[in-house]
């Protein structure tokens, strides 16, 4: 099948989703085009049945602000025509779903194509609401083909505010678990542990919403009871806002900042345990790729984190800003070596039975064929 895929090529959730499940559809045959303004982060190698085109936006001075939205739609048009498309796969809606939806409408009557939007949070709830965005997200969704959700929590959500009878597939993320599983870097340890020393992790994209400044109060009460370092993977606008807060609550000595990695497994296999205080979490990517590499999670109860993370089973989940609850969690957690070996087994377990890629990868090969297999209106 020869599939367009539209995303955005950042750090991001959906960027590395979108990413990830191309490369697996290409390794299975299919050929894979991505359509964005820039090369996908992870993308960062010639792969068979790849295929990069750059969206380009003109600058003319009577318009005065960015034109990708009319840009995208051009590029899609182009390639779905040269290409000879059979599915456009879009990953977050704004703008891509409506661009989408534009060039399909022109090239209805040549070379039609099947329209499949992803939803992946913060293009529905948050984005996707603002009044002046809200009705064009859905007119975009109600002319989608299928629509997808990585969460039963967003399906929920999607359809609370944009319809109750939209119809709404829920195919979780994933994660390849032969990628992304426990290994021993004497390098990364060297590195990050004093010895003696436990290891709180987390990673993201320093957004207000993750609240990178609970995990750092967090790991001051831990510091009460055991010896424990912070080290954050990533980077963002609340960085020099929680370095400060570091030096506030004495604890700059035991926070390791390393922006932005691409060593991801290596990394996390270092880690004890996993936090993510979000206050906003559609899946939890993160976490699901920490449980892969055999790491308990302590996490809020936010969106899609109960999804992925079993509370007492993979990790903890708390409520939101109980930064003193999830303490004594990791603290539980940490000072009880038979049980955090449990954990760390149960949570491998979890991501390989439940989010591997070889079992998700399939769902959106059976999407595509429906999608391909509907009639096209005329």
């Amino acid at each position: 099948m020869r599939i367009g895929m539209v995303c955005y090529p950042t750090y991001g959730g959906s960027g590395v989703l979108a990413t990830e499940l191309g490369q697996e559809l290409a390794r299975r045959g299919h050929s894979v085009h991505f359509i964005t303004y820039a090369q996908p982060m992870r993308l960062d190698r010639f792969q068979e049945n790849i295929y990069y085109h750059e969206v380009e936006t003109p600058s003319y001075p009577l318009l005065e602000f960015n034109q990708y939205t009319l840009a995208l739609a051009g590029k899609i048009l182009d390639v779905a025509r040269y290409e000879h498309l059979d599915v456009v796969h879009v990953h977050y809606a704004i703008p891509h779903a409506i661009s989408a939806y534009l060039a399909k409408e022109i090239a209805r009557t040549t070379t039609p194509f099947k329209l499949v939007t992803t939803l992946h949070g913060t293009d529905i709830t948050l984005v996707g609401l603002e009044p002046t965005f809200h009705p064009i997200v859905k007119f975009s969704l109600e002319k989608s083909d299928i629509i997808t959700a990585v969460s039963g929590f967003l399906q929920e959500k999607t359809r609370q505010s944009f319809g109750e009878d939209l119809p709404i597939k829920v195919i979780p993320n994933f994660v390849d678990t032969e990628v992304y599983k426990r290994v021993e870097c004497q390098t990364v340890e060297r590195r990050l542990r004093t010895e003696g020393e436990f290891i709180l992790m987390h990673v993201s994209n320093f957004r207000p919403v993750k609240r990178v400044h609970d995990c750092i109060r967090i790991l001051a009460e831990v510091r009460k009871k055991l010896p424990a370092r912070l080290v954050f993977v990533g980077d963002g606008p609340e960085r020099s806002d929680a370095e400060r807060l570091c030096r506030e609550l004495n604890v700059e000595e035991y926070v390791t900042f390393l922006g932005k990695q691409s060593a991801l497994p290596e990394i996390l296999s270092a880690a004890d345990i996993f936090l993510l205080p979000s206050q906003q979490e559609s899946f939890g990517l993160s976490a699901l790729e920490a449980m892969s590499c055999s790491v308990p999670v302590v996490a809020t109860s936010i969106g899609g984190i109960p999804e992925v993370v079993r509370h007492d089973e993979t990790g903890f989940i708390a409520e939101l800003g109980d930064v003193n609850r999830m303490a004594r969690y990791c603290v539980d957690l940490l000072s009880n070596p038979k049980k955090l070996a449990i954990f760390r087994e149960n949570s491998r377990k979890r991501a390989v039975e439940k989010f591997d890629i070889s079992l998700i990868v399939p769902m959106y090969e059976r999407v595509y064929e429906e999608a391909v297999a509907l009639e096209t209106s005329v």
